[in-house]
């Protein structure tokens, strides 16, 4: 079954979704498809028909043949099969898309940069992926039989590899049904006067997979798609304490082979299948009946950006049945959930809808499709207390753009509904025709976006209200009497505080919990706390605007979710039990004081950040998941440290702390850099993601506002008390500059490039690449020590002179370091070294009578300590 792990990350290809399904199949020849169903067979020449022979395709026997000396190059991998016997797939609508190989064979991946390298090498133990294999199974949308033809000869006995491969060849099938259907669904017979795309609109759409049994690695994947962003990949799932984790060894583009990493990083991309189209408004009505139902029409206006498919893909819960899609008033063929032809998986459970169009797409079109669904996606957590399971997917949607949403919803009374947008006071009688079948005791509400937004979402439980103001800025907190009986079971599907979700790929595994109890104190009474809730959450408001530019709309809700883990939407927090709980609740809970500290003075302003650093301005792709979270995360201690500067560094460092954790014989900051997003989260490292992007993506926030802030305090004429911070200068045009977007990591540093104090600037250059490369892909944490050091006393000061060593890193490593002063116990900063490799000289004046230097004596350098 396809799990999609629902988690905040950024545009992604549906290559690797699809993985996951194949991933998490067995090659056991057991789970072979048993025989065919009562359910009717599809009409041939039907999407349905066609999907579902892609899914269930086995080995043609009259295509087994002996193979020797080939290679298959795509892109960066390169795929030898030395001596063996190949069988191809049987022939569905005229293409062969697959074969299993047996024998002896290798296959040859070199990641492009040291990233990617230390990545595989901490999986497969080699920075370089090369491996004998003995069998291999290979999918393909493109021309590799013909390519493989001339060296093929017939085999003389095919019975025993047909008996040994061809249930097992069926079951590797079904994880890359759909990404096939995408490719031949071109030839599906069009339902009206077909249109010629132009040759722009032609896409490569080349795509290979391989599983691949190898003599030392065991089974693992790899695999080409022209179509995704990173065209290159290679991984394996992996079991750990009964978690399913992806691996994901290697990802990468093979654009701009000779860039940089941070050239890379800002370069064309190309789009995901999700961005072939934009979706421009959204009608939603729904009827929701506690404590699981919920049943919804949809009706989007959809825009083409790139032309040349036939189908096109959207996001919906596979708990969800879809009863029907229409284009303009006419029904469309679809795939969602279909029954497996010949097995007895009737659900898989597939949160992928490919919608057929009647012809290809061109670019330029718009139309209105309308879904209409229903299904259990929430569940029972407690008396009045629900859990919305599929919060991004409870509609279809294509991504996470911007849009305007009008909501409608339908419920009954005695429950509150809340949701993102803002409520419209509708005069009985007005509104929208219902849908659905009308309970006699319905309540309606409208809620109605105020700007374009990426997702839209709701909650529903028998709640409390209180209500605080931030300006005039309304935070409303809801929250019910009782916590939760126990975690949801789909608590694996959530991430730490965050809003965005996403499909995501191969890599983006469930996050552990936050450390602590899973059941809060006997007790416990969330709707008494929830003034203090909103109360927080309105100073939270009050901070931010003074720094960011005002709150993006008139109201903030915040509301009750069942679990540890909080999620914002625009508008709409999902916040934890446990972050309505007061320091009294919090101290009978196990867990560290840091721990008890994030979820009593952190939780609540970062998602209260994330109305700026998520929604107002987005990442752009998985790999800049870290500064939407770590922006969030610094701006909630920024206001902590105004506060109280004990508890802002008693954080900081936690988060310092938690990477220097040692797992076996590894630190957990091995684990790779905060480029690598979720796939930190993996079988070697469970709370990567959670400590990187988290703690040390807030580290080098921390670190670049501290050097800006000590060079414009060193420019002529400014003090600390005069002084307007760089650092916030940047993030008020970072907010002006690029609202509605969704930015890379380069861009980022070009806004605080721009802000650069010249002192600030390393080697003269008004750039930033440094601290890219060494700390954003970097994963080092120093040990900084002081020698040579000479103090001579001149007129007016003391010349102090010495060399700055940087231990534990990178020969290549540059870091900006603050040197002070220490006299009679005050202490002074003399200025920053730029620490360029091992041992750096320095120089400074100092206040006369100087004998005493230290480094960094406020913290303000992600650096070990002794």
């Amino acid at each position: 079954m396809t799990k999609v792990i629902r988690l905040v990350g950024g545009k992604t290809t549906v290559m690797a979704v699809l993985l996951a399904a194949t991933a998490a199949s067995s090659l056991d020849a057991s789970r072979a498809p048993a025989g065919v169903q009562s359910a009717a067979v599809p009409r041939a020449g039907t999407a349905q028909d066609l999907y579902l022979k892609l899914k269930s395709a086995g080995l043609d026997p009259s295509r087994v043949y002996r193979i020797r000396d080939v290679t298959l190059d795509r892109a960066a991998v390169h795929l030898t099969l030395d001596d063996g016997v190949i069988g191809f797939m049987q022939d569905v609508g005229g293409h062969i898309s697959g074969a299993v190989f047996e024998g002896e064979g290798e296959v040859l991946l070199s990641p492009p940069d040291r990233t990617e390298r230390s990545s595989m090498a901490l999986f497969t133990g080699e920075a370089i992926l090369e491996e004998a294999f003995t069998t291999a199974f290979i999918r393909f949308n493109d021309n590799t039989y013909a390519e493989l033809q001339p060296y093929l000869l017939r085999a003389d006995e095919p019975g025993d590899f047909l008996s040994r491969w061809n249930d097992a060849a069926r079951i590797f099938a079904e994880g890359d049904a759909l990404r096939l259907f995408l490719t031949y669904s071109r030839g599906l017979p069009v339902t009206g006067v077909e249109e010629k795309s132009s040759p722009a609109e032609a896409t490569s759409d080349q795509f290979l997979h391989v599983r691949l049994f190898g003599k030392k690695l065991g089974a693992f994947d790899v695999g080409f798609d022209s179509e995704a962003p990173e065209q290159v990949w290679a991984g394996r799932q992996k079991t750990v304490d009964g978690i399913d984790f992806y691996d994901m060894w290697t990802s990468f583009s093979v654009a701009a082979p000779n860039a940089t990493s941070r050239e890379r990083n800002s370069s064309d991309r190309g789009h995901s299948f999700f961005e072939d189209v934009k979706i421009t408004d959204y009608k939603i009505r729904a009827k929701v009946t506690p404590p699981t139902r919920l049943e919804g029409e949809t009706r989007m206006h959809v825009e083409v950006q790139h032309g040349g498919r036939r189908a096109l893909l959207f996001e919906l819960s596979g708990s969800l049945d879809v009863s029907s899609i229409e284009l303009n008033g006419s029904p469309l063929e679809f795939i969602h959930n279909p029954p497996s032809q010949g097995s007895q998986h009737a659900r898989p459970g597939n949160d992928l809808v490919a919608v057929v169009l009647p012809q290809t797409a061109r670019s330029g079109q718009a139309f209105d499709l309308r879904f209409v669904y229903s299904g259990d996606v929430l569940s029972e957590a407690g008396p009045g207390l629900l859990y919305v399971g599929a919060r991004g997917t409870w509609y279809p949607n294509a991504g996470t753009g911007m849009a305007n949403f009008d909501l409608q919803f339908e419920y009954p009374s005695g429950w509150t509904l809340v949701a993102t947008g803002k409520e419209v006071e509708q005069p009985e009688g007005t509104a929208d025709a219902s849908a659905f079948e009308k309970r006699a005791d319905d309540r309606t509400s409208r809620w109605v976006s105020q700007r374009p937004i990426p997702v839209a979402g709701f909650n529903l439980g028998k709640y409390q209200r209180a209500v605080a103001k931030a300006g005039d800025v309304t935070v409303e907190a809801y929250a019910t009497s009782v916590v939760e009986n126990s975690v949801p079971q789909n608590q694996s599907q959530m991430v730490l505080p965050d809003r965005a979700p996403t499909i995501a790929k191969p890599g983006n595994n469930p996050e552990p919990a936050r450390p602590g109890v899973t059941t809060p104190p006997a007790g416990a009474s969330p709707a008494r706390n929830a003034q203090s809730v909103a109360n927080d959450a309105a100073a939270a408001i009050g901070f931010f605007s003074r720094y960011f530019g005002p709150y993006p709309a008139d109201t903030l809700i915040l509301t009750q979710m069942p679990g540890k883990e909080s999620q914002g939407w625009p508008g709409l927090i999902y916040l934890s039990s446990f972050a309505f709980l007061n320091s009294e609740e919090l101290s009978r809970m196990s867990g560290t004081d840091a721990d008890k500290l994030i979820a009593q003075k952190v939780v609540i302003p970062h998602e209260t950040a994330h109305q700026w650093w998520g929604h107002l301005v987005d990442k752009a792709t998985y790999r800049d998941q870290w500064w939407v979270e770590a922006l969030a995360n610094y701006s909630a201690l920024m206001l902590l440290e105004s506060e109280n500067p004990a508890q802002f560094h008693q954080i900081m460092d936690k988060y310092r702390d938690d990477l220097l954790v040692k797992s076996d014989t590894r630190l957990l900051l091995d684990d790779g850099p905060v480029t690598l997003g979720t796939r930190l989260s993996n079988s070697e490292f469970p709370s990567g993601y959670i400590a990187i992007s988290y703690g040390r993506g807030t580290w080098l926030f921390h670190m670049l506002r501290s050097m800006m802030r000590d060079a414009e305090t060193d420019a002529p004429g400014k003090t600390p008390e005069s002084r307007e911070e760089p650092f916030l200068r940047a993030l008020h045009t970072l907010r002006e500059k690029c609202e509605g977007r969704s930015i890379t990591t380069s861009e980022l540093l070009t806004v605080f490039e721009q802000q650069l104090p010249p002192s600030a600037r390393f080697e003269q250059r008004k750039s930033l690449d440094w601290f890219y490369q060494g700390w954003i892909d970097g994963t080092a944490i120093p040990i900084y020590e002081l020698s040579q050091l000479r103090f001579v006393d001149r007129e007016g000061g003391t010349l102090v002179s010495g060399m700055l060593e940087q231990k534990s890193a990178p020969d290549n490593l540059v870091t900006s370091v603050p040197i002070y002063a220490s006299v009679r116990g005050k202490l002074t900063l003399l200025g920053r070294v730029f620490a360029d490799g091992p041992e750096t000289s320095f120089h400074f004046m100092a206040p006369a009578g100087t004998r005493k230097v230290v480094v960094d004596p406020h913290d303000t350098v992600l650096r070990r300590v002794h």
